[in-house]
């Protein structure tokens, strides 16, 4: 019951946030007045004077999109240069080191796409510079560039028989200046009061109260040798000195300022944490009341994006419809992942060996790779939220997950990040989804198909297939190259099943732009590096290029009536039809892989 009550408290929760944040963004499109309006307008006004953009410019999708890729490409260069640079500039009180041209080329296109990938430990590896003044800018414009792309999406169902689209640069700084900067500080605040640290201090050091011995592993970590006698330098297990062993007398203490950093990682669809182990870290997400707000930000900004679509395209039933398929599909998944991990393992339970029941004094089930403090419930709901939305921020190892647990994390990324994928980014994905349902739905009634009063022919699909199939087309290429190389085997953690499930997930993971990892792949190599960044560069702007194509084409028709015989969109049965189309394609195109890794690895569970 109680594991109940948790998740349905985090749903309720997410949708109270979601509405009226739908609603926000829906008058912030249309520069119609807000609560801030008095303080930020004239800053608005500024920053166009500045920029010399005209507010009231009308784009075409082509030049729209021109827009968004110089943006972008200035954002790459910009934040590679940070990166390898670091060594040189203030702020870097740990004396760390420039970054490799690999590891800044992977790290600056994760950021970047709004995916936030990363094969590196920030505690030690980015100075707080390049935390703050690189990667919390990406992760205030690549979410500021899904919206936006949303809103031009939007203008294009309304416009009729024309071509503007609105202005870009317009676009995302209504975004970030009424939406992005307003949320954070709030959330910001909530965050530091909870105690996520926030501060410019060097790292601390703590003597450990028992000195421990370490030895390197062989691929730059360390693996701790339990049972062992300590005397001075010298260690030894069961009487036998082990030659090489490391004692460990301090512990080091991350500082920064961790809070900001966190809240735009959450509400930005961002994920990537401030420090190594993200949202695990006690430092990033000390308690329940921080883990419900960073779970809840994790979604709140994409469910919005359902309402706003439905204010912006003048019925709100749409796109409570479109909330409604989306919502479904992460219930389902909810259900799956809590259950699964709440069973546990049958070799955890065989002999009696561990209690895997739940009661009021433990949480039961697989608590492997999971904190204490937020048990299966909180661990269950975050990890069914990242992989919904192409965050990746995590508070539990996903590698430790049940093979079916470990499956809908990766189903949930493969199907494109609609379920509800990243911020913007994820309605405008999902549209194309629509768009391929009332074409099939018109193919069985015989009817040319329309969609909010447009109709939708072959220009519209050739589109929408891009749209919908750029993702899994990236994810199942790059796997595949990658499954061919032999170096594959070298970066894996585990062998078997589970192995191929770490690689496919990482693949799964920079392409869908979510972020998250097994953590069982060593990625930080420059073929992976170079490998991944481009798969996450690919998968994030032909969707963007599709979907303002789409954009372009709606405005230039002109709106039809709607008769007795138009198939209506908003009802149970189109909600249906949508749910059906997305898993069918998702099934389709990445069963064959699944069947390789997770799906057998729970036969091999249970066998």
């Amino acid at each position: 019951m109680n594991v109940i009550i948790q998740c349905v408290l985090y749903l309720t929760v997410l949708v109270a946030a979601g509405i009226p944040l739908g609603v926000l963004m829906a008058r912030v499109m249309d520069g119609r007045r807000t609560v801030l309006t008095p303080v930020i307008r004239p800053v608005e006004h500024g920053v166009y004077r500045i920029l010399r953009v005209d507010e009231t410019e009308q784009m075409g999708w082509k030049r729209y999109l021109a827009s968004v890729l110089a943006f972008s490409v200035l954002g790459l260069a910009l934040l590679i240069a940070l990166q390898m640079a670091q060594a040189i500039l203030p702020l870097n009180p740990q004396q760390l080191g420039g970054v490799s041209w690999d590891l800044a080329f992977n790290t600056a296109a994760s950021f970047l796409t709004n995916t936030n990938w990363q094969a590196y430990s920030g505690e030690t590896t980015l100075s707080y510079l390049t935390q703050f003044l690189g990667l919390t800018v990406q992760n205030f414009a690549s979410p500021a560039v899904g919206i936006a792309v949303m809103f031009a999406l939007i203008r294009g169902f309304r416009q009729v028989g024309g071509e503007g689209l609105g202005s870009f640069w317009v676009d995302i700084v209504r975004v970030t200046l009424y939406v992005l900067i307003p949320l954070n500080l709030v959330v910001a605040i909530a965050l530091a009061g909870g105690g996520v640290v926030q501060n410019l201090k060097g790292a601390d050091y703590a003597e450990l109260l028992e000195p421990v011995a370490v030895v390197e592993d062989g691929e730059g970590g360390y693996t701790v040798l339990y049972g062992a006698e300590i005397s001075g330098d010298t260690v030894t297990v069961d009487g036998e000195e082990v030659p090489g062993a490391i004692v460990v007398t301090e512990q080091f203490l991350p500082q920064g300022p961790a809070a900001s950093q966190v809240a735009i990682k959450q509400t930005g669809s961002n994920g990537g944490g401030f420090f190594g182990v993200n949202s695990a870290h006690p430092y990033e997400n000390p308690s329940a009341f921080t883990n419900l707000i960073e779970t809840t930000g994790l979604l709140a900004l994409a469910v919005g994006c359902c309402f706003t679509f439905g204010i912006g395209v003048g019925d709100r039933r749409q796109g409570r419809a479109i909330f409604a398929a989306m919502f479904i599909m992460l219930v389902v998944c909810l259900v799956v992942v809590t259950v699964s991990e709440q069973a546990a393992t049958p070799q955890l339970a065989q002999g009696g060996a561990v209690d895997v029941g739940a009661s009021t004094i433990q949480a039961g089930g697989n608590m492997e790779g999971k904190e204490a403090r937020f048990g299966i419930a909180s661990s269950s709901v975050w990890t069914a939220f990242t992989t919904a939305a192409s965050n990746g921020a995590v508070n539990s190892m996903l590698d430790s997950y049940t093979p079916l647990g470990g499956m809908i994390a990766t189903l949930q990324i493969a199907l494109g990040e609609v379920v509800f994928g990243g911020v913007g980014s994820g309605l405008y994905g999902m549209i194309g989804f629509c768009i391929l349902t009332v074409f099939i739905a018109g193919l069985m009634v015989g009817r040319t198909p329309e969609f909010l009063g447009k109709k939708i022919e072959p220009r519209e699909m050739r589109w929408a297939v891009v749209l919908c199939l750029a993702t899994p087309f990236a994810i199942l290429v790059c796997s595949g190259v990658a499954a061919l190389v032999s170096g594959v085997i070298d970066a894996l953690g585990n062998p078997g099943a589970h192995g191929f499930s770490e690689m496919l997930y990482a693949f799964v993971s920079c392409g869908g732009n979510n972020g998250s990892a097994f953590a069982g792949f060593g990625a930080n190599e420059p073929l992976w590096n170079v490998m991944l960044g481009i798969e996450m560069l690919g998968a994030r702007f032909v969707p963007i290029a599709a979907a303002l194509a789409i954009a372009g084409s709606l405005a230039a028709k002109r709106t039809i009536a709607t008769t007795a015989g138009t198939l209506s969109t908003t009802g149970p049965m189109f909600v249906f039809l949508l749910i059906l189309i997305v898993l069918l394609i998702g099934a389709l195109s990445f069963f064959p892989a699944l069947a390789l890794g997770p799906i057998a690895e729970f036969f091999q569970m249970i066998a």
